[in-house]
């Protein structure tokens, strides 16, 4: 399954290469692949943190978003950075986060040359909640009044003044079946535990 970021958060179309994710998973893997490819803006400066661990708020620096949505209203946020950082949250309701910084394989590649970044993430089938059937995406980039919110499923045109990547009625449908080739008895496991 691949999605392109091709609009900022509320419905403009961006001008420039948009991000994109593609989701895959192995037979016998216990999670999904997520591959991220798109343009390196280098704004704001990277986070100071040790790559392949998790930082905190790195929402406030260059990364690209996904998040897995439940009936329930639980759901994942898996957020990634061109420098190697990631950041994973557990939420039960909107905004309302019960684990942070959780462990995942993460590695990413930054090309001078093309000023493009790529990233690989390990996403464990146990931190998606169970019955997830909604997805959305983001970047982000820029600082201060550059500052930019992008989304694959953006708010429409002239309802809001400011982005909140929590309004969860705009996510769109998602099958996870369609990339799990083994069924999904792993899903939400971790959940059980919190």
């Amino acid at each position: 399954m691949q999605y392109e970021i091709t609009k900022e958060w509320d419905s403009t179309p961006i001008n420039h290469a948009p991000v994109k994710i593609t989701l895959s998973c192995n037979t016998n893997d216990d999670f999904i692949t997520a591959l991220f490819d798109g343009p390196f803006f280098n704004d704001p400066p990277k986070p100071n943190g040790p790559v392949g661990k998790p930082f905190p708020k790195l929402w406030d620096y260059e990364v690209a978003e996904i998040f897995f949505l439940a009936p329930n209203n639980q759901y994942l946020e898996v957020e990634v950075s061109p420098h190697g950082q990631h950041l994973l949250l557990l939420l039960n309701g909107t905004r309302n986060m019960i684990k942070d910084e959780l462990p995942m394989k993460y590695n990413s590649t930054i090309n001078d040359a093309s000023n493009t970044w790529s990233g690989r993430a390990e996403i464990p089938l146990s931190y998606i909640p169970r019955d997830v059937n909604k997805i959305n995406a983001y970047a982000i980039h820029g600082s201060d009044d550059k500052r930019k919110y992008e989304s694959l499923y953006p708010t429409p045109a002239g309802k809001y003044t400011q982005p909140d990547f929590h309004r969860l009625d705009y996510f769109e449908d998602f099958d996870i079946k369609q990339i799990l080739p083994s069924g999904d008895s792993l899903l939400g496991t971790y959940w059980n535990h919190l």
